[in-house]
């Protein structure tokens, strides 16, 4: 399934291995967003606890279109 995952602040690129390879992109108002693909619900609650762990604020989760319903 793809995510798009906002949080706010800046990450550098070097943290998407960490991040389960998601690819993180930082915007002009102070989010980054870490948008690809995760397996299950599983790998997508595991990037929410590394998030949770570095004590960053989350702000939005979003299935993207196109992506098959979790189970």
């Amino acid at each position: 399934m793809d995510y798009e995952i906002r949080i706010k602040g800046h990450l550098s690129p070097a943290w998407s291995d960490w991040f389960a390879g998601l690819t993180i992109h930082n915007d002009a108002v102070g989010e980054a967003t870490l948008t690809g693909w995760l397996p299950d619900r599983a790998a997508l609650y595991g990037v929410l606890n590394q998030i949770q762990a570095l004590n960053l604020t989350l702000l939005a989760v979003t299935l993207l279109p196109d992506s098959p319903l979790p189970k």
